[in-house]
This record gives structure tokens, C-alpha cells and sequence, in this order.
């Protein structure tokens, strides 16, 4: 998600193959020789190679939106969505997996409530973490949409996408103003809100 919808805000033309999950072909050994995670998305690029989708982000925007709001020239702003990306992942990730994979991937009968409530707590705790950016200035990193906003915007989707797993939140309402904003953009309805949170 966070590279298709980094691609359209870039307005960058893309094929789209599908692999991994119902689709398999991550384990081929082709497939292992670009990615030797395994994992998706993987980025090909004539015959340039690229995983991991926020180092794919931070590629595709240097070389197609530096200087602009999305990949600031000013190295301490620069620095600052930099951070908050990498921030997405080492605090973020974690928790927020246990949260979605605990209530989504896993059968009800076989659902953990315990360890799923210690992962909405650490969940909501992190979301608080960023809360005051978005109540100061609107985006995670400033006044305007940049990339850090693309991959705690995946996850926020499934944050308050998850109603109808019983999830309580506590409230944080500059991240829903902030997940409203970017419900308004085109390519985060394409590529997150037009897709099932399954």
C-alpha cells in the first residue's frame, strides 16, 4: 500500500504485479534473487532492484519529488520526515501487528484477547506519540503532506478501520483530523481506503 500510494502523490506511471499472500511466488527462487526476504513490495527498475517499501518510498521521491513538500530540500525538515519514517517502523510496526494480526488474521476461537489488549495499549500509546505534531501543525513533519505521512497513514487506515473488531481507542483528536485530511486525498482512497483491511 504505503508504494502505490507513494507512486500515484507522485503522479509516476507503474506495473503492478501481485505476489505474496494468495497470490504466492515469493518463495521462487526468481523471486528470492530480487528479494531474499520474501517479502512485498519489491521495486525493478530496468535492472535496478529495491526493497523494503520506506527505502522505496525515500528512493522514489528523491529522484522525483526532491525539493517539493513531499521530500523537503532543507536538510533539518528533510531529517525530521526521516526520522518519523523510521519511527513507523521500529515503534509502530510492532505493536500495531499484534493488533491487526491478533483481531483480523486470527480465527476468533483461537484469538488472544490478552496479549491483543497489551497491543492496543502499546498501539495507542505510540499514536499519542504523534498527536501533538498533528494538534501544532496538521502532517506529522510540518504544515504539509510529506512522506513521513505515507507510512503511518497505512496504519492509521487500519486503526479506526478495525471498529467492528470491538476495538476501543482512546481519544486522540488530531489523529482523526489528520486521518480525515488524508481520506481527502485521491491516491490514499485508491490505494488504502479502496482496499479491505484483511
Amino acid at each position: 500500500m504505503k508504494v502505490l500510494w507513494g507512486l500515484t502523490e507522485m503522479d509516476l506511471p507503474f506495473q503492478r504485479i501481485d505476489v505474496g499472500g494468495a497470490f504466492g511466488g515469493t518463495d521462487t527462487p526468481e523471486y528470492r534473487a530480487m528479494n531474499p526476504t520474501g517479502l512485498v513490495p519489491t521495486l525493478q527498475e530496468g535492472d535496478f532492484t529495491l526493497w523494503e517499501s520506506n527505502a522505496i518510498l525515500r528512493y522514489l521521491a528523491q529522484g522525483h519529488a526532491a525539493g517539493a513538500a513531499l521530500w523537503p530540500a532543507d536538510r533539518h525538515v528533510r531529517a525530521t520526515v526521516d526520522h518519523w519514517m523510521d519511527a513507523q517502523q521500529t515503534l509502530l510496526n510492532r505493536p500495531m501487528g499484534g493488533v491487526f494480526w491478533g483481531l483480523v488474521r486470527t480465527p476468533p476461537d483461537k484469538r488472544d484477547l490478552g496479549a491483543v489488549a497489551t497491543s492496543i495499549e502499546e498501539t495507542a500509546r505510540i499514536w499519542g506519540m504523534i498527536e501533538p505534531a498533528l494538534n501544532r501543525h496538521g502532517y506529522i513533519a510540518g504544515a504539509d503532506f510529506s512522506l513521513c505521512d505515507i507510512p503511518w497513514g497505512v496504519h492509521v487506515h487500519r486503526w479506526f478501520g478495525m471498529n467492528y473488531l470491538g476495538l476501543t481507542r482512546p481519544e486522540l483528536p488530531g489523529l482523526r483530523a489528520w486521518y480525515d485530511r488524508l481520506c481527502e486525498r485521491p491516491a490514499f482512497q485508491q490505494h488504502v481506503v479502496g482496499c479491505p483491511i484483511a
